[in-house]
């Protein structure tokens, strides 16, 4: 299975746009402030990325017409990532919108590529710091179902020239079901302080940061109908009801040692973190500007899921039972279990940058550097089955000729089928440099270059993941690997008239591999992933309408994923194979913002695009398989974003709807998902000039519905068998009412 998939905890797809908007300089989260649109700037204008509809832990994916696991969303602390890869370590799992961060928005795409060589879009924050007047801002958050979040910040002066921070955070969610087993499915901790000192020509700080992490990621079952519809079950409601295993212990053993142990996804999912900041400033002459900030960042990554896989309807001669061997009847959820016990990271980070404006131009040049050291990633597996049903009962399976499949005495089988093992250290040295140039009174161009230095080194095992494997009985095989890397982009804006012009960006970006790719028992192909990326389109800025269209072309190659194959002329074969395969997309995107009458403004996106398969073949049960120019699976080819706002004295009203066409769910794209809305609406109350109240309703029409794959169906071409069938899949969250006091002293 391609663990990157599990990037879809940081939220649901978003849209293909060149224009959308920030998230509010505020940190209500809860807020959908529109602005102009612009296409100029560094920092996209037209979008709030933490209205997620999944859950309420971090940002959504701002999709570019790939899948998350190629082509996701990056969070930056103080111009660096949060962390230097987002396996194990989430980086949900040490940051957090808070009121200790002084400000947060979204880059834009060349910005990404400029500073970071990456391709995407990426939500930058800056944490808060002190200054001559004391200031106190909170956030005291919570909902229906028990969710419970305090949120708090305290900054000001020592004595002249020296300042302090601190803030605290806690999140408690029991999300929008009841677990069983424990409380909450989020509980995080996040603890800063930080001292500053001014002196005439700059500032430095010193910022430090401890967070204490644990989400678990829920599933939902449904019947499956032809048209794509997920019919919700008479007794199981999709989101309401828990599909975790109701003991909440599972059972793995150490691929590197063979000993058994019993796991807690209450107790043992927990990642904690320790980060020290150093950031700042110097004036180094009236032109010129010196940024800089380094980092220690160390982890304790922990990475604790269950995966639904294939739903059993149970024949005649099944054998299953309770644990009391009582017998049981009716249909069979197998799982997948997945751990990584805390695996210790460490990493050191820096970014100096010197800037200089004059009448035309925003010179920027910089160095960024990234060291990162994994002692020992193992991600051990265990397979299992369970009821289908709400807060399910483990099951055990004692087949006759059952073979592998049976359970043992634990009621669990298949020990590190696919478990992954590496060890080593990965570091990029990258110089960049940018420019802002305003040409003429008409023609603008931002352009920039990054060119990085990659290195990973360390070590990984050949031996295969078989039933019961221990790798430390095998001898590791070294890696070495060096490459150079380019990416740069042009932006440009001519103004036709004052309020209409056009714009143009070329952007390209490109990558080999990261240490992780060497989890499995392959040795990966590295080739030189290229990722070229072009915009055409036009402007108009009205008084009261401004709207950005453009056409978009990405393609993007060699990417990895590894599939999880059964026959479809026999279920009862399964295998695992690696897939290397490219993508290609074309996009149209229109992004409007409108201000009709006083107090109300109105944002508008739509987005068509057409993301298929390249070179997408291989091999399976004796047969050759190629995908190419099928849909990309997850994907809409439609998109369309609609944000109405409007003030009314001390009141403001706002919403957030957003459609998704219809996605693919297997490899034939004879299976789909219909399309969806997922909602949002609130208010917001000024009670003075120290507090306001907002509140935030989450899915106000009460969608249900259901995305991703459909396990064991890659290959299937007749869809009819799938039709009234029980499957499992991701969700939105059901009606969920949220209430935020914000208070600022």
């Amino acid at each position: 299975m391609n663990k990157k998939l599990l990037v879809l905890l940081l939220g649901a797809s978003g849209c293909f746009t060149m224009s959308v908007r920030a998230q509010d300089k505020k940190n209500t989260a809860d807020t959908v402030k529109v602005k102009p649109a612009k296409s100029s700037n560094k920092e996209e204008q037209n979008r709030n990325v933490m209205l997620n509809a999944a859950n309420n832990t971090g940002p959504r994916e701002v999709n570019i017409g790939l899948p998350s696991s190629v082509g996701g969303i990056t969070i930056l602390e103080n111009n660096m990532p949060v962390v230097h890869f987002f396996w194990p370590e989430l980086p949900t799992s040490s940051w957090r919108q808070s009121v200790s961060l002084g400000q947060t928005g979204l880059l834009k795409l060349g910005e990404v590529a400029i500073t970071q060589g990456a391709l995407g879009f990426a939500v930058n924050s800056y944490s808060r710091a002190g200054s001559d007047k004391t200031e106190v801002f909170g956030t005291l958050s919570s909902n229906q179902f028990g969710w419970l979040k305090g949120d708090l910040s305290v900054s000001g002066k020592i004595s002249d020239g020296w300042y302090y921070t601190a803030g605290v955070y806690e999140n408690f969610d029991p999300s929008t079901y009841d677990l069983g087993f424990a409380k909450y499915v989020d509980k995080t901790q996040i603890y800063r302080a930080g001292i500053s000192k001014h002196f005439k020509k700059g500032e430095v700080n010193l910022l430090y940061k401890h967070t204490k992490s644990a989400s678990l990621t829920n599933y939902s079952i449904f019947n499956y109908q032809e048209g794509g519809n997920a019919e919700e079950l008479a007794n199981f409601r999709i989101g309401r009801d828990s599909y975790f295993i109701n003991s909440g212990m599972l059972r793995f053993k150490d691929v590197l040692t063979g000993d058994y142990k019993n796991v807690s996804l209450a107790d043992d999912a927990y990642t904690t973190t320790n980060t020290i900041d150093i950031t700042g400033n110097y004036q180094v002459s009236d032109r010129w500007k010196l940024n800089f900030n380094a980092r220690y960042h160390g982890a304790k990554a922990t990475q604790l899921y269950t995966i639904p896989l294939a739903t059993l309807s149970q024949a005649a001669n099944d054998q299953f039972t309770y644990a009391n061997g009582s017998k049981y009847t009716g249909d069979v959820q197998s799982v997948l279990g997945m751990h990584s016990p805390n695996v210790p990271t460490q990493t050191a980070m820096a970014r100096v940058d010197l800037v200089n404006k004059t009448a035309r131009h925003n010179w920027r040049v910089g160095l960024t550097e990234s060291y990162y050291n994994v002692d020992k990633f193992t991600s051990n597996r265990t397979f299992y089955y369970q009821e289908v049903g709400p807060n399910p009962a483990q099951l055990f399976r004692n087949t006759p000729g059952g073979g592998a499949s049976n359970t043992d005495a634990a009621g669990f089988y298949y020990y590190n089928v696919g478990s992954e093992y590496h060890d080593g250290y990965e570091n990029k040295l990258a110089a960049f440099f940018s420019d802002d140039w305003t040409v003429s009174d008409r023609l603008s161009v931002t352009y920039g270059l990054n060119l990085r230095y990659h290195k990973i080194n360390g070590n990984y095992s050949t031996q295969d993941r078989t039933d019961g494997v221990v790798l430390g009985n095998y001898p590791t095989t070294p890696l070495n690997h060096d490459w150079f890397h380019t990416s740069l982009d042009v932006n440009a804006v001519y103004k036709i008239t004052p309020k209409f012009g056009l714009i143009a960006e070329l952007l390209y970006t490109e990558k080999n591999g990261q240490l992780e790719s060497y989890s499995g028992a392959v040795v990966p192909n590295l080739a030189k992933t290229k990722m070229p990326y072009g915009s055409f389109g036009l402007y108009l800025n009205g008084d009261k309408f401004s709207l950005v269209s453009s056409v978009n072309y990405l393609t993007q190659n060699n990417n990895l994923t590894r599939l999880n194959l059964v026959n479809p002329a026999n279920s009862s074969q399964a295998t695992s194979t690696t897939v290397y395969y490219g993508i290609k997309t074309i996009g149209w995107t229109t992004d409007v913002v409108t201000t009709p009458f006083k107090n109300f403004s109105l944002h508008y996106l739509i987005t068509l695009q057409n993301p298929i398969y390249q070179n997408y073949t291989f091999g399976a049960f004796g047969n050759n398989y190629d995908y190419n120019g099928k849909n990309v699976l997850g994907i809409s080819k439609t998109l369309m974003e609609i944000d109405p706002s409007y003030t009314m004295n001390k009141f403001r009203f706002w919403a957030s709807l957003r459609y998704y066409s219809k996605q693919f769910a297997n490899l034939t794209n004879v299976l789909y998902f219909k399309s969806r809305w997922e909602t949002f609406a609130g208010t917001t109350y000024k009670i003075n000039k120290n507090f306001d109240f907002g509140v935030t309703v989450v899915n106000p029409l009460n969608q249900r519905g259901a995305s991703g794959t459909i396990s064991g169906a890659e290959l299937i071409t007749d869809p009819s068998s799938y039709y009234n069938t029980i499957l499992n899949g991701s969700y939105i969250r059901p009606f969920t009412v949220e209430g935020t006091l914000n208070f600022h002293f």
